[in-house]
C-alpha cells in the first residue's frame, strides 16, 4: 500500500471572474502545499465559475478558459508549486466540425491535471445531465476520454460530477481497467429533503470502481442556484473517511492508504455500458511510493438539520447575490408581518444589519401593532430604517384616477413598490422582495407591487416553513451569522394571523385556505406534478383543488416577472418549472 495526502478544495467561485479564481487557485494550492498534500482537487469548472450558461457559446470565453487554465498551470510552476499536482475544472472546447444540433464551438465540461507548469492531461463529462435544473445538452458535448495517472504509485482516475450519478460511463470503466482512487470534481446544487443522497452514492460508485473516492462539491451562490460543499471522501468499501461542511469553504485534507499499481501505460478503449467507448489514457507522474508518515486525524463534520441547513442556504445566496454583483447595501419593505421579517433576519446575517435599510410604509389600512412589530424588529436587529406614510401618496392618485376593489388594493402595493425603488435608484441599494413561495404559486402578490426588486430570498419558501425558520433563528445564535441578536424577529411577528393589510380587517384567510391545507395541495401539485384526479384521491377537497389549480395556472405570467430567489426545494418556479404562458390546457377537466 501507497499512502497520499489529498485536499479537498471546497471552495466558492464566481462566474466569469477567471482572473480571480485562477488566483484563489493559488492560493488554496499553496495552503494544500503547507497542509503537506499530494494532490489538489478543486471544483467542477472552477476556473470559470459554474453554471456559465450560454457564455459557452461564445467563442472568445472558451478562448479565455483555455488561456486561463494554461496561464495558471505557469504561475503554479513560478510561485514553486508547480511539484503539486492540481486537478480543476474549466471549459475546453472539442474541436468537433459544426453541425446542426451541436452546441456552438462544441463546448466540454473539462477537468485537466497541472504539473510542474504543464497541463498534463484533460478530460471531460461523459453523462451531461438533462433534467431539473440542468439543460446541459444545450452547452456541452460528452467527453469519451478519461485519464488514469499515477501519483507516488497509485493510479488516479479522473470522472465529472454527473458521472457518478449515472449508470455505465466512466465509473464502470475504472471499475474495469482498475485503480486506487476516483475523484470527482462536482458542482452539485442543493436543495432539502435531499436525505443523504451523496454519501450513499459515492459509497455505491467506490464499491462498483473497486476503489476509493473523493467528491469535491462547490459551495456559494449563483443567482437562483446555491451549492452546499458537502464534500466527501469514502474508501473502497464505501465507508466514510472524511466530510467537509455545509454552506461554508474549506480546505479538508485526507491521508489516504492505497494500493500500488504496476499497470502498463497507454490507451485502451473500453465498453463504457452505456453504448458508448471510453478511451482510457494512463500515463506516470511518479511511481515510486512516498516514504511512510504519521496520518493526520480525518475530519467528518456533521450534517445540518433541515431548518439550519435551509436558513444557512438562504443567507449564503444573499450573501453571494449581493457581493458578486457589486452591491454595498440592500433595501426591503418592513410590514411587522412574518415575510418581511424573515428576509430582512436572513439579509443582516448574511451582510450584516449596517448594510440592510428597511422602509415601513404604514396606508390608512396598516394595523398599530404592525407598526410597533416593525420598530421592534428595527430595535434589535439595528438596521437603519425610514418611516414613509403612503395614505397621502395613494389618496393623490385616487384624485385622479377612479379605481375600487382589488385595484385599489393592489394600488397601495405598487405605491410601496415604487418608493422602494425609487431609493434604490437614488442610494444603489438592492430591493429585496418578501414574498414567499405559497404566495408566488397563487399569484397573491401584485406585480409592480410587493414583486419588484432585484432579488426574492424567500421566494422559494412555503408560508409553513416560514414560520419554521423564524422559529428556528430566534432559537439559534449561530457563529457563522453576523446578527447578534439573540432572538432577532418580534414574536407577535410569527405568531399573528398573516395579512397583507390592503383593506379593513384583511386577512389572508379571505383568499387563500389556511396555509397548513395550501401547502400540502400546492407541494402535490407543484413538486410532485399530480394531477386533478390524483390530487383528489390523495385526500384533497375536490373544490379547493380546482379553485388552488386555477389559480397556480393563472399565476404563470406573474411569476416570469418575478425576481430570482435562492432554490431549496425540489421543484423551483424558474430552472426546474417551465410552462407556457398562453396556455389552455386545464388540468381539472383535461382539455381546453
Amino acid at each position: 500500500m501507497a499512502q497520499l495526502r489529498i485536499a479537498l478544495a471546497q471552495t466558492n467561485p464566481t462566474v466569469g471572474d477567471l482572473d480571480t479564481n485562477a488566483d484563489r487557485l493559488i492560493t488554496w494550492t499553496r495552503d494544500a502545499a503547507e497542509r503537506g498534500a499530494h494532490l489538489v482537487v478543486f471544483t467542477e469548472m472552477f476556473l470559470t465559475g459554474y453554471p456559465v450558461e450560454d457564455l459557452v457559446l461564445r467563442t472568445s470565453f472558451v478562448d479565455a478558459s483555455i488561456r486561463a487554465l494554461e496561464e495558471v498551470a505557469r504561475r503554479l510552476e513560478q510561485e514553486g508549486l508547480g511539484d503539486l499536482p492540481v486537478v480543476v475544472g474549466y471549459v475546453d472546447r472539442a474541436g468537433l466540425a459544426p453541425r446542426a444540433g451541436q452546441p456552438k464551438g462544441a463546448p466540454l465540461d473539462a477537468a485537466a491535471l497541472l504539473h510542474k507548469g504543464e497541463v498534463v492531461t484533460r478530460t471531460a463529462k461523459h453523462h451531461l445531465p438533462n433534467y431539473g435544473v440542468f439543460d446541459e445538452y444545450r452547452y456541452f458535448v460528452r467527453g469519451d476520454r478519461m485519464p488514469i495517472f499515477r501519483l507516488h504509485g497509485v493510479d488516479v482516475a479522473i470522472a465529472v460530477c454527473e458521472d457518478l450519478w449515472q449508470e455505465g460511463g466512466p465509473v464502470s470503466v475504472v471499475g474495469e481497467a482498475g485503480a486506487g482512487l476516483l475523484i470527482a470534481p462536482n458542482a452539485s446544487p442543493y436543495e432539502k429533503e435531499k436525505d443523504d443522497v451523496r454519501l450513499e452514492l459515492c459509497a455505491r460508485r467506490a464499491r462498483e470502481a473497486g476503489c476509493a473516492l473523493v467528491y469535491v462539491n462547490q459551495v456559494g451562490g449563483q443567482d437562483e442556484l446555491v451549492f452546499d460543499g458537502d464534500s466527501i471522501v469514502v474508501d473502497a468499501s464505501g465507508s466514510l473517511v472524511a466530510r467537509a461542511g455545509q454552506f461554508t469553504e474549506e480546505l479538508l485534507v485526507v491521508d489516504l492508504d492505497l494500493p500500488v499499481s504496476e499497470a502498463e501505460t497507454g490507451s485502451v478503449p473500453y465498453d463504457a455500458g452505456d453504448g458508448t467507448t471510453i478511451t482510457v489514457d494512463r500515463m506516470v507522474l511518479s511511481a515510486t511510493p512516498v516514504e511512510p508518515y504519521e496520518p493526520a486525524p480525518s475530519t467528518i463534520s456533521e450534517r445540518l438539520d433541515l431548518p439550519a441547513e435551509v436558513y444557512s442556504a438562504l443567507v449564503l445566496a444573499v450573501r453571494d447575490y449581493v457581493a458578486k454583483n457589486g452591491f454595498e447595501s440592500v433595501i426591503l419593505g418592513l410590514s411587522g408581518g412574518i415575510d418581511s421579517a424573515l428576509t430582512a433576519t436572513i439579509a443582516s446575517d448574511a451582510i450584516g444589519p449596517s448594510r440592510v435599510n428597511v422602509v415601513l410604509m404604514p396606508s390608512r389600512y396598516s394595523s398599530d401593532h404592525s407598526l410597533a412589530d416593525a420598530e421592534e424588529l428595527v430595535r434589535r436587529q439595528g438596521v437603519t430604517s425610514q418611516i414613509v406614510p403612503i395614505a397621502d401618496i395613494v389618496s393623490a392618485f385616487e384624485k385622479e384616477i377612479d379605481l375600487s376593489g382589488l385595484a385599489a388594493e393592489n394600488l397601495q402595493a405598487r405605491v410601496r413598490g415604487m418608493i422602494l425603488m425609487g431609493l434604490s435608484n437614488e442610494h444603489g441599494h438592492l430591493v429585496l422582495t418578501t414574498g414567499n413561495k405559497s404566495e408566488l404559486a397563487t399569484g397573491y402578490s401584485t406585480l409592480y407591487g410587493d414583486s419588484a426588486g432585484g432579488f426574492a430570498p424567500i421566494k422559494d419558501v412555503p408560508k409553513t416553513m416560514v414560520w419554521e425558520l423564524a422559529r428556528w433563528r430566534n432559537a439559534n445564535s449561530l457563529p457563522q451569522f453576523l446578527l447578534e441578536a439573540k432572538t432577532p424577529i418580534p414574536e407577535n411577528s410569527v405568531t399573528k394571523e398573516p395579512s397583507a393589510e390592503l383593506r379593513p380587517d384583511q386577512r389572508d384567510t379571505d383568499s387563500l385556505p389556511p396555509y397548513e391545507i395550501l401547502d400540502r395541495l400546492l407541494d402535490d401539485y407543484v413538486e410532485k406534478d399530480m394531477g386533478s384526479q390524483e390530487l383528489i384521491a390523495a385526500g384533497h377537497d375536490p373544490a379547493l383543488v380546482t379553485r388552488i389549480i386555477r389559480l397556480v395556472d393563472l399565476a404563470e405570467y406573474k411569476r416570469r416577472q418575478y425576481p430570482p430567489g435562492p432554490k431549496i426545494t425540489p421543484k423551483n418556479f424558474g430552472r426546474d418549472r417551465r410552462l407556457p404562458i398562453t396556455n389552455r390546457w386545464r388540468e381539472t377537466t383535461g382539455q381546453a
